[in-house]
């Protein structure tokens, strides 16, 4: 991004965003993450979790272009998605997701080589994940799963008489077996960084979990969950499944971030809600509901590092190069890739 748009005041920035808006019309639509900051999610013409954003996108035939703003997966997943002639755009490239990042694709196929020799297993990757990752479960018989929908997809495997290797996030995959009826005993980890199980016994594991995690969801604790019932006595307690088992044990509510939102916003006026998950959403569901008390489990400020890299000056320059005719920060799956990816996809959206 050229230096002048670091320089731009909010005023000028705001004036010339919304004036791109308008010239690009109906060849634009931006979307935008739940997590995404507040200077940015009001340009967003839909806003919602990883997922849906892709799907909405992909509904929006008419438009040539995307701009997503969230991270890297995401874009990837609507270029996976998008139809012919239509361009994603990452308006900062910088805005990966580490938790997606801790199962590269080399890791993975090292991993499957020697579990696959131990029994059966299929692997499910949490939309969350590369889109290598996506392809190695299509080519593999496996499936991608959301935060909302993680349980049936692991229900789906075990129908089959398989077992689980579940990745990127162990907690996800730990607090969804759990539901099911499977014992922590029956769960081992995989350390890639320590070259295989971490803890538990491979030849026992219905499900083998990959030892990966979401930095904005690990900073819950038991200690914040008992601290918040003190303080705000008859307080509920909702957290995203991405926190630890231990906290979300103790949670009154366990669900993705759509799970949340409506929940919270559908709870009678007077209701009391200790959130554990990302701060600008906490934020804007305390906005958004002032009949109720709604405040982060986490007393510390933490937001999600990298999708706060999307920023306006960096979405204005994304949008301005478009009214000039260039496309920056494309995002763009080799088609192989986003073939295999698909084909995961849609064993999870079969079982809807």
């Amino acid at each position: 991004m050229p230096e002048e748009y670091l320089a731009l005041k909010d005023k000028e920035l705001t004036e010339r965003i919304w004036k791109a808006k308008k010239q690009l019309g109906t060849d634009l639509v931006i979307l935008g993450h739940h997590y995404q900051r507040d200077e940015v999610i009001q340009y967003a013409d839909f806003r919602g979790d990883s997922l849906k954003l892709s799907q909405f996108s992909a509904s929006q035939k008419s438009s040539r272009f995307i701009v997503f703003c969230g991270v890297h997966f995401m874009a990837e997943t609507a270029d996976m998605l998008k139809s012919p002639g239509q361009a994603v755009i990452l308006p900062d490239l910088d805005a990966g997701c580490p938790m997606a990042d801790m199962a590269d694709i080399s890791s993975v196929e090292e991993c499957w080589e020697e579990v696959n020799s131990k029994g059966d297993f299929l692997p499910i990757a949490y939309i969350n994940s590369t889109a290598d990752i996506k392809a190695f479960c299509g080519k593999k018989g496996g499936a991608i799963c959301t935060s909302s929908n993680a349980r049936a997809v692991i229900s789906w495997a075990f129908n089959k008489g398989k077992r689980v290797l579940f990745l990127p996030d162990e907690h996800l995959g730990r607090n969804s077996a759990i539901t099911l009826g499977v014992p922590l005993d029956d769960m081992a980890v995989w350390d890639p960084l320590k070259g295989g199980i971490e803890n538990g016994e491979l030849d026992n594991a219905k499900i083998l979990l990959w030892k990966g995690y979401c930095a904005v969801h690990q900073r819950f604790t038991v200690g914040q969950v008992e601290e918040a019932r003190k303080a705000f006595p008859g307080i509920k307690v909702i957290v995203h499944p991405e926190c630890s088992y231990e906290v979300a044990r103790l949670a009154d509510e366990v669900g993705s971030t759509e799970h949340i939102i409506k929940t919270i916003s559908s709870s009678p006026p007077g209701t009391k809600w200790a959130v554990g998950t990302e701060i600008n959403l906490v934020h804007r569901l305390a906005g958004d509901n002032p009949d109720k008390l709604v405040v982060s489990l986490n007393p510390t400020v933490f937001l999600c590092q990298t999708m706060f890299k999307i920023d306006p000056n960096h979405l204005l320059w994304a949008l301005e190069s478009l009214c000039q005719g260039r496309i920056v920060n494309r995002i763009e799956v080799p088609e192989e890739t986003a073939r295999w990816a698909r084909a995961a996809l849609d064993r999870m959206l079969s079982l809807q």
